[in-house]
C-alpha cells in the first residue's frame, strides 16, 4: 500500500480525530491490513484565520517545515485536517511532487453524491467563510450553499476557539450554537458540513441533531482510497 503523510497541529485534537477516522474506516481484519500513516503536529503553525483576515504571521513556513518532515519519511500524499489551512494549499503544493489531498474536493463530492437537490450550510471559520473556500468547491461540484449570519459566525469561532480550542466546557455555547442552526434551517439548509476540523468534535460532544457532512472523514476516505485500501461499510 502507499503511505499517509498528516499535517498536523492546527489543532492537535483534530489531528487525532483524522488518525482515528483512518483507523476505524480501513477495512482492515489485522494491524498488518492498516496503513502506514506519518504525524507531523506542528503545533507551532500559526493560526490560519488570523493570518488571512487580520495579516497575522504566515502559517506557510511552519506548514513548509512539517511537509519536509514528511517527504523525509516517505509520505505518497499529504493531508491537512485543517479546513482554513486549504487557502495556502497552492502555496504548498507547488513546493513538493508529493500531491496533498483536498479536504475541500472530497467533501464537495461526498455532498453531490449524498444530497443531491438539497442545500448546504456551511458551518466554519471567519477564514474558510470569508475566503469562500467551500462555496467555489461546492458551486464547481454543483452543489447550493448558504453561510451563516454575522451572529451564527460569532458562534461558531466562540466553540471553535474558546471551546475546543481551549479545551473547555462547550455546554455555556451550545444555546448561542443551536440557534445558528435554526435560523439556517429556516433560509433553506438540508444538511451541514462541518467545515472546520474541530466542529465534528463539537457535533459529538453535544449531540447535535440534524444531518452532516464530517469532512475529516471524507478527506479520511480520500486517502484511504489513494492508499489502496478499502473503505469499511457501516
Amino acid at each position: 500500500m502507499k503511505t499517509i503523510g498528516i499535517l498536523g497541529g492546527m489543532g492537535p485534537l483534530a489531528t487525532a480525530d483524522l488518525f482515528r477516522k483512518i483507523v476505524l474506516l480501513t477495512d482492515a481484519h489485522s494491524d498488518n491490513e492498516h496503513i502506514r500513516v506519518y504525524i507531523d503536529s506542528n503545533s507551532a503553525i500559526p493560526d490560519r484565520t488570523a493570518a488571512i483576515l487580520h495579516g497575522g504571521p504566515d502559517p506557510v513556513p511552519e506548514m513548509a517545515d512539517a511537509l519536509r518532515h514528511l517527504e523525509t519519511c516517505g509520505a505518497d500524499c499529504i493531508l491537512m485536517p485543517c479546513n482554513t489551512a486549504h487557502h495556502f494549499l497552492p502555496r504548498l503544493q507547488a513546493m513538493t511532487d508529493i500531491p496533498f489531498l483536498s479536504m475541500l474536493e472530497a467533501t464537495a463530492k461526498a455532498c453531490a453524491e449524498r444530497f443531491l437537490g438539497r442545500t448546504a450550510g456551511i458551518l466554519a471559520t471567519r477564514g474558510t467563510l470569508e475566503t469562500g473556500l467551500y462555496t467555489q468547491a461546492l458551486e464547481r461540484a454543483g452543489v447550493v450553499s448558504l453561510m451563516p449570519d454575522e451572529t451564527g459566525k460569532d458562534a461558531l469561532m466562540k466553540v471553535i476557539y474558546d471551546g475546543v480550542k481551549a479545551g473547555r466546557d462547550l455546554s455555556p455555547m451550545a444555546p448561542a450554537l443551536l440557534d445558528t442552526l435554526d435560523r439556517m434551517r429556516q433560509q433553506g439548509a438540508g444538511y451541514f458540513i462541518l467545515g472546520c476540523t474541530e466542529l465534528p468534535l463539537v457535533r459529538q460532544m453535544l449531540n447535535l441533531p440534524g444531518d452532516f457532512i464530517d469532512p475529516t472523514a471524507e478527506l479520511a476516505k480520500a486517502a484511504i482510497r489513494f492508499c489502496g485500501g478499502t473503505i469499511k461499510e457501516d
